[in-house]
């Protein structure tokens, strides 16, 4: 097989949880264990640290591996899901696998995976793994998938645990509480092993010190101990984000992010505080790496769809952020922006409730609904309705570009058109 049918392959033979959802997601790690043992557990090959969290897991992630790349580490790079080609979610100093990589192991295993039946993801770890191991790599930034406890990623024993933070995601797979998600999220947290918790949530703070109690791993807020980091340009940002560190774990640090959305500032925080403790561990991290890696994280690691501006006339943004805490992100840096109209390009996908999310958007905008090209893509039509009842007025379009372009034709010179609404939307617009 070439590529294109290799990748064909994946998508119709494996379940895929970014196209038919809760079906994929495997309640266990049996099949990735299995994997594993195939490839002479090659997670136990190389040094890793593990990121999980509702949100900015993708962009901290993305932060930490362009840190520890510019300060000479040879970096692995694990994270899901992709926007544009499937090797995204694998790198190694920022630089996508091979396209025969893929090839090779699908070609090598493919009986194994027809025995063993795993899905998509479980398959995506494996290879990842397999990877990092072959080309020895000095460390691995890991991305949890979904949850954590029982994510196919949770079979590493890493040098550092990072969670985020905690929201209303997946709560039909997770639970539907906040302690309930925040227990899921915990069970990356290993014995003797570090772990740095993003922000200090009052609901859940208590479920991870306990973990870390029960398995002796030491704990840290990063929302404490880097409460004085400040955002110099809250209200210009549309290329890079000027952050102040007075007083972090590290000397004072003038940080220009070109990852502008202001909700990276929580996100900083968590990559500050998890640099103090690499260097605990030992790793050469100087402050010019950081600031040099934070200056160029999309350069390096090849990020995208975070607060990220597509064109200036009409001036148009999209952003991933898809849940009610990532829209309430969304929207704080929509308020900073100076606009005449705002044209929202919206879609979502059909196995969440989406209420939260559509009470919280302003009515006195455009919409332009569509449909994301996936299985779990939520029609258009269905979201124009549900919309409408909270006052939020639009067409149904039969496509996301066709949508776009739309907003983009009716948008005048002053006014913004944005994008998101789910990670699918932007993966089709960026």
């Amino acid at each position: 097989m070439d590529y294109q049918a290799t990748l064909d392959y994946l998508y119709t033979q494996l379940p895929v949880f970014t196209r038919v959802g809760a079906s994929a997601y495997k309640e266990d790690l049996t099949n990735t264990i299995a994997l594993l043992d195939i490839l002479g557990n090659p997670e136990h090959q190389f040094k890793s640290i593990h990121v999980g969290g509702t949100n900015g897991k993708g962009s901290t992630s993305h932060m930490l591996a362009a840190i520890l790349q510019v300060a000479g580490y040879k970096t692995g790079l694990y994270t899901s899901p992709h926007l544009k080609d499937f090797r995204e979610r694998i790198r190694i100093n920022g630089e996508m696998i091979s396209e025969q990589t893929v090839i090779d192991f699908v070609a090598l295993y493919k009986p194994d995976f027809e025995r063993i039946s795993p899905s998509f993801f479980e398959m995506t770890v494996a290879l990842a793994f397999d990877v990092f191991a072959r080309e020895q790599v000095d460390i691995a930034v890991i991305e949890v998938g979904l949850g954590g406890r029982l994510d196919s990623t949770n079979v590493i024993n890493p040098l550092l645990s990072v969670i985020t933070n905690i929201g209303w995601d997946h709560m039909n797979l997770l639970g539907d509480t906040l302690p309930k998600i925040a227990a899921e999220k915990a069970g990356i947290i290993k014995t003797n092993t570090p772990v740095v918790i993003g922000e200090y949530q009052r609901e859940v703070a208590d479920v991870f010190i306990q973990k870390a109690k029960d398995v002796k791993a030491g704990l840290v807020f990063a929302s404490d101990v880097n409460s004085d980091i400040t955002i110099l340009n809250p209200t210009d940002h549309l290329e890079y984000l000027d952050i102040n560190a007075p007083q972090s774990p590290l000397p004072a640090l003038n940080i220009k992010l070109d990852l502008p959305g202001t909700y990276q500032l929580k996100n900083v925080r968590t990559v500050l505080t998890a640099v103090d403790e690499l260097r605990k561990q030992g790793f050469i991290i100087t402050d010019e790496h950081v600031t040099t890696a934070l200056k160029q994280v999309k350069k390096l690691t090849g990020l995208h769809g975070r607060w990220e501006v597509l064109s200036h006339n009409p001036l148009t943004i999209c952003d991933t952020g898809h849940n009610p805490e990532g829209i309430t992100e969304v929207l704080k840096n929509i308020a900073t922006v100076k606009f005449n109209h705002l044209h929202f390009v919206i879609g979502m996908v059909n196995d969440k409730d989406i209420s939260k999310v559509l009470a919280m958007l302003p009515t006195q905008a455009t919409y332009y609904f569509c449909r994301p090209d996936i299985p779990r893509g939520l029609d258009a039509e269905a979201i124009k309705e549900k919309a409408a009842a909270f006052g939020l007025m639009g067409e149904a379009y039969s496509s996301v570009k066709e949508a776009f372009h739309a907003a983009q034709a009716k948008a005048t010179g002053n006014d913004l058109v944005f994008a998101g609404g789910s990670t699918f939307v932007v993966a089709e617009v960026v």
